[in-house]
């Protein structure tokens, strides 16, 4: 079992790893989008894309990208928002469709509206 932390996202703030590698899979913790710019409207669409962008620096951390995802879950704020979640998710992923739940939920962490949790599959580097 290894351990990934990317120095380019935040070092959690729970008791947790961003990531975790084991029998060839990543699992990636649930990523929150953290704050907007300063000046930045904080709209769903930025946070899923916030959130997403956190996850490729994690997998890019594991040696993966968004292309070896073979599982995600979105817990989103609201059953409504799940069409425009949808719409920004194709866009992200694009011919990409991994397995996926997406999970309405009455709050998350901090007030936000979306958190992502992914599973990929990591493939076999020349002498691994």
């Amino acid at each position: 079992m290894k351990f990934i932390q990317s120095p380019k996202v935040p070092t959690p703030a729970g008791h947790y790893s961003q990531a975790v590698e084991a029998a060839g899979l990543i699992f990636v913790s649930g990523v929150l989008p953290g704050k907007a710019p300063e000046g930045e409207a904080d709209s769903f669409e930025r946070q899923v894309r916030a959130s997403f962008a956190q996850c490729t620096n994690i997998l890019n951390a594991a040696g993966c990208g968004l292309s070896d995802v073979v599982q995600c879950t979105a817990y989103l704020v609201g059953v409504e928002r799940w069409p425009e979640f949808n719409a920004i998710y194709a866009e992200i992923m694009g011919d990409h469709k991994p397995a996926r739940a997406v999970v309405p939920v009455p709050e998350l962490h901090y007030g936000f509206l979306v958190e992502i949790q992914l599973v990929a599959e990591k493939k076999s580097q020349a002498g691994d």
